[in-house]
């Protein structure tokens, strides 16, 4: 019969509506809630995202501003850029496309973007926040997404076992922080793997709910899933192929195909965590510009 599909694009949708009404709020209130990208370099796979961020942000009505910067720029011109958008009243999110140029700290980027503006979720104090489960953070979008999705198709993961296969700071960890919380749409018991886990499928095959988010196209193949697991897919990685209209298409970590007729239920790359992760970012960009206005002694939203 095979795994029934969690399509990302329709619960995304559904955030979107949802965050339609509170916009029409905030702009009764005079708030139009702004979203700043930036991008540093040329990188074609950044634009494309940079372009989908700046799509979103047109369909829901928020204010969107890209600055593409060139991949010589100074670090210290970037944190100057930076701490000009902290102080612009009419930007309530900041983000910075990774990768960025090896000549820029990372850290020091992240560091550099107010707290209150981080919709990303990558600043220390917004990861202490998630740690806690003190609620007055952001979460990360992809990782959120995910939680989002699967309680939109009754995918209680409480007492359950996640396994999530990979630990980056974008999706492993902050997942796994997020699942194990006491509450709603959490309180999972969490084993997360890595490049340096030991006999990998013993571990994967215990899992009612499988993560992966390594970056390898078919990566976890059927014989490291358990029969009718829960199987996420990160992955979006780029393959080539003569017969599609691109000469290219894009698939997952997961071997769909083998994987489905295994799983209980499955995302699909493309249309299954991808919308989440956009539509993730443009409800923390709403969130922010609540909590501005909140700020600025106005009523809560």
């Amino acid at each position: 019969m095979g795994a029934r599909i969690l399509e990302g694009k329709q619960v995304a949708d559904g955030v979107k509506r949802g965050l339609r009404e509170r916009i029409a709020v905030l702009e009764a209130r005079g708030v139009v809630p702004g979203l700043a990208v930036i991008m540093v370099g040329d990188d074609p796979a950044s634009a494309s995202y940079v372009s989908m961020k700046g799509k979103a942000c047109q369909e829901l009505g928020l204010r969107s501003r890209a600055l593409r910067m060139p991949v010589d720029l100074p670090e210290d011109e970037l944190l100057k850029l930076i701490d000009g958008l902290n102080h612009d009243p009419e930007i309530n999110g900041i983000l910075v496309q990774m990768p960025v140029p090896k000549h820029i700290d990372v850290g020091k980027v992240i560091a550099a973007i107010d707290p209150d503006k981080d919709v990303d979720a990558f600043h220390p104090i917004n990861v202490g926040k998630m740690l806690i489960g003190s609620g007055d953070g952001f979460l990360p979008a992809t990782p959120h997404g995910i939680q989002v999705l699967l309680a939109a198709y009754g995918i209680d993961v409480a007492g359950k076992h996640v396994v999530i296969i990979g630990r980056s700071n974008i999706v492993g960890k902050p997942l796994a922080a997020i699942l194990m919380q006491k509450g709603k749409g959490a309180d999972a018991t969490v084993t997360v793997c890595h490049s340096r886990t030991r006999d990998l499928r013993a571990i994967t095959t215990q899992a009612d709910v499988l993560v992966c988010a390594v970056g390898k196209a078919g990566f976890v193949t059927a014989d490291m899933v358990r029969e009718g697991a829960v199987v996420v897919d990160v992955g979006s990685n780029r393959i080539e192929d003569p017969a599609a209209p691109r000469g290219y298409r894009f698939v997952g970590d997961v071997d769909f195909e083998a994987v489905r007729e295994k799983a209980s239920a499955i995302t699909p790359v493309p249309k299954g965590v991808g919308p989440m992760t956009i539509a993730m970012l443009m409800y923390n960009t709403v969130l922010a510009a609540e909590r501005a206005l909140e700020r600025q002694g106005g009523p809560k939203v």
